[in-house]
């Protein structure tokens, strides 16, 4: 699976940190019940702001993130960003209430710029012609860790407490900072001469609104992100219902962590089909699939029909990360390509925020189902939108090769 070094020491280095990262989720509502006598409203709804503070400032992070990388080195990014989770980190620790704590997770949001990085390192230094089977081999490192990470960490928070938690999930992200410090060789590559010259973010960001398909891969990060993310604070609720076991949250878990382990399954396959008819042809198959898998979660009747439709939806949502990353890879010159990729992260941060919004005011209006519905709805005017788009562009690249070889 892996051919050279950086793709392996990377791999690892992700999953550790997607993992880590994600191993104080599971009890962040209930830390936040050890800092006083809290009502049950007080504590869901810091709870909300805790959890989207970091994506938010993310939001607006990961372009920076991404140019700092393509100006100075993108090795150099990984350590400090690294580091600095790992020290936000350790630091939740010690915080005796929500304000130190909402601070702690925006301060991490601020350095929420490792795994953006990695993928704009690695596809810096991949052929455009194997860049999907590489970024997909790259995305099942953070995919796993992400999978992992709230077992490990329920685990851990019920076996040693809080406090050894973060001490221990910090120690790890650290040891994988300090694995690309000595495990990563960085190659400055450049394309050509005209690569090279330096562009301003305002040349970046025109560069991105001017070209179609650009800008509708930026959104599509948006919309995909969104309706997965929308379904997901209600997700145990609409397991209860379905449910008149004792063990809701154990399935309710399932039902989460089965979309991830589609997502492993397929991302690599999928980044592999992209190299051989193209990415954006696999963007398109991968929303409508996405779509189709959606909605009839809107309609079961047992728990097993539910994990089946989101493991199948998991399958489908995991080609689109990889093939957006290459082919951002395959139509970007190589000096901005970090700092576009930062901006294809922004998004998805902001699809972090605005799901969970998104699916608590329609869940809240309509009922949970209408989630499945308006979230089905999105993916399937987002596979539209962008077939007319792809479809306006190669018709203008034709028209371009006909007028060269008039």
């Amino acid at each position: 699976m892996f051919k050279n070094r950086n793709l392996t020491v990377m791999w690892i280095a992700n999953f550790f940190v997607a993992a880590s990262a994600t191993m104080v989720l599971p009890f962040l509502s209930v830390y936040i019940e050890t800092f006083g006598d809290f009502s049950d409203a007080y504590v869901q709804r810091w709870s909300g702001f805790i959890f989207g503070i970091t994506f938010l400032v993310a939001f607006f992070a990961a372009p920076l993130w991404g140019r700092f990388g393509d100006n100075f080195g993108r090795k150099k990014i990984l350590m400090l960003t690294g580091y600095g989770i790992a020290m936000s980190i350790l630091l939740m620790s010690f915080v005796n209430n929500v304000w130190e704590l909402l601070l702690l997770r925006a301060f991490m949001g601020v350095v929420t710029g490792f795994i953006p990085t990695s993928m704009a390192l690695i596809s810096a230094q991949t052929a455009k012609e194997e860049a999907g089977k590489v970024l997909g081999t790259l995305q099942m490192g953070t995919v796993s860790g992400g999978l992992f990470g709230p077992l490990i960490g329920g685990l851990l928070a019920d076996s040693v407490g809080f406090t050894y938690t973060f001490f221990i999930t910090s120690v790890v992200i650290a040891l994988a900072a300090t694995l690309v410090a000595f495990g990563i060789k960085e190659k400055i590559i450049t394309e050509n001469k005209r690569t090279e010259e330096k562009k301003t973010m305002r040349q970046v960001l025109l560069l991105i609104i001017r070209n179609k398909m650009l800008l509708i891969v930026m959104i599509l990060s948006l919309v995909v992100q969104t309706a997965n993310f929308s379904i997901q604070p209600q997700l145990a609720l609409y397991v209860s219902q379905l449910l008149t076991s004792e063990n809701i949250a154990f399935l309710a878990g399932l039902a989460f962590s089965v979309t991830g382990l589609g997502n492993l399954i397929a991302t690599r396959f999928w980044g592999i089909q992209g190299d051989k008819i193209g990415h954006d042809k696999i963007i398109f198959i991968c929303l409508i699939i996405s779509a189709v898998t959606f909605l009839p979660q809107a309609f079961v009747t047992s728990i097993w029909q539910l994990v089946i439709l989101r493991f199948l939806f998991g399958i489908a949502v995991g080609g689109i990360i990889p093939c957006v990353t290459a082919y951002i890879r395959q139509k970007v010159p190589v000096n901005i390509q970090g700092e576009v990729l930062g901006y294809n992260q922004s998004f998805r941060f902001l699809g972090n925020v605005t799901g969970p919004a998104v699916g608590g005011l329609v869940a809240g209006s309509f009922g949970i189902p209408a989630v499945f519905y308006v979230s089905s709805l999105l993916l399937l005017l987002m596979a539209v939108s962008f077939y007319f788009v792809y479809k306006s562009a190669d018709k203008s690249k034709g028209r371009k090769k006909h007028a060269v070889n008039q």
